[in-house]
């Protein structure tokens, strides 16, 4: 293939997109602001843990498909994948995209297909549109589309080819065009729309899902007052043909379920409407987790009363979910945190990490050597069927097969 990619962000998805299109056979540019993370790509390594990933960037790599840089380059297709958090009061924050859409402008041509695939509040591609133009390109020639990344971490480099997508682009050129490049790598089926509704499209997946998690993280808590214990009470309901409640958790994390929601709940403040229920459903999941810090510093609290000395606490995991290092959004690192600042001992044990910049990380069997309260957190498969006495389990995992 003689296209070239650049692709902006070398995050959980940039870098597993350059990586599976340079091994497709395209020559892809990467770029990331961070130099120490060029430098480890370009030596063939990662800085994410993600299954077979290391073997794809450094394949591509060593092959001299895939290189990383500083500065954009110009290409014929670009693909933004940076993030867009939120501002204080959840407001949707899209800045990166702005200043990744700037650093192109020098390296643009008529003809080029631009997409953003960050997750972004509906409208964001018409600002990547409207910024190119106040920066001097004529957009007119250029092919600009939103495709939403769907992908679940921990199967990405599978699911980046096997998965439906959504393609919608400003014009209906672009989303012909940007289908015909996505059908080049991606088995599963790619589906037409415009920008607009592409945004929103992955918006309300991940906010259907936060809402059904709210549901089995409600149930939790009242089960916990009814004294029943919730995860027999999910099994059973669940042998009903049309009923499939979640597990609950410790909340919930990661930079899209915990965070797309309130996107759409800002863009209906601002037409004078109320999202309720994704409302609702956020300020469940977001409770859930100082309730899990309340239930551990009581459990803390009978220790010390009933030994005479402050108990030790592992907290196990620090990850947003099971089996991979991504801390975005974590409610996990979250209650530890909160833990330390209200003086509780704690260790802090997270499998899929070597370091922390603010906490110590305790390998998992010291702390259940040491600990007096052992509190799991997130589901890992190191933590399953273990058997331990003086223990808090919020993520089910010492009920996990």
């Amino acid at each position: 293939m003689n296209k070239k990619i650049c692709v902006v962000g070398l995050g959980y998805i940039g870098l597993p997109t350059a990586a599976l299109l340079a091994n497709r056979g395209y020559s892809v540019h990467g770029v990331d602001v961070v130099q120490s993370t060029v430098d480890t790509i370009n030596r063939g390594e990662i800085h994410i843990v993600e299954p077979e990933l290391d073997t794809f960037v450094q394949s591509a790599v060593n092959s001299g498909k895939l290189k990383a840089d500083l500065k954009p380059c110009e290409a014929d297709v670009f693909i933004i994948a940076v993030p867009t958090p939120f501002h204080d009061g959840y407001v949707p924050n899209i800045d990166y995209v702005v200043s990744a859409t700037k650093a192109i402008v020098p390296c643009v041509k008529d003809g080029n297909i631009v997409i953003l695939e960050s997750t972004s509040p509906v409208g964001t591609t018409d600002k990547v549109e409207d910024t190119l133009k106040e920066n001097g390109v004529d957009t007119s020639k250029l092919f600009i589309a939103h495709c939403p990344e769907r992908v679940l971490p921990g199967q990405i480099m599978r699911e980046l080819v096997e998965n439906d997508r959504i393609v919608g682009g400003t014009t209906s050129d672009a989303t012909e065009k940007t289908v015909e490049f996505y059908k080049t790598f991606v088995s599963g089926e790619v589906l037409s729309t415009d920008a607009r509704t592409a945004e929103m499209a992955k918006l309300t997946e991940n906010s259907f899902r936060d809402v059904n998690i709210a549901f089995a993280n409600e149930l939790s808590m009242l089960c916990d007052k009814f004294d029943i214990n919730v995860r027999e009470l999910i099994s059973l309901t669940n042998r009903h043909p049309r009923v499939n409640v979640l597990s609950p958790g410790a909340g919930v994390g990661g930079h899209c379920i915990a965070v797309d929601p309130w996107f759409i709940v800002h863009a209906a403040k601002e037409q004078n409407i109320e999202a309720k229920i994704i409302k609702t459903a956020r300020e469940v999941n977001t409770y859930k987790t100082e309730w899990v810090i309340e239930k551990i510093k009581n459990e803390a609290l009978k220790f010390e009363n009933e030994n005479g000395r402050k108990a030790k606490v592992a907290c196990m995991g620090l990850a947003f979910k099971p089996d991979i290092d991504d801390l975005r959004e974590s409610p996990a690192l979250y209650i530890t945190k909160r833990l330390i600042s209200d003086g509780l001992d704690i260790l802090a044990v997270e499998p899929n990490i070597k370091s922390h910049n603010k906490l110590k990380i305790v390998e998992y069997q010291k702390a259940l050597e040491e600990a007096d309260i052992v509190t799991f957190l997130v589901a890992h498969k190191e933590f399953k069927g273990l058997n331990i006495n003086k223990k808090l389990d919020f993520c089910g995992v010492l009920n996990a097969n």
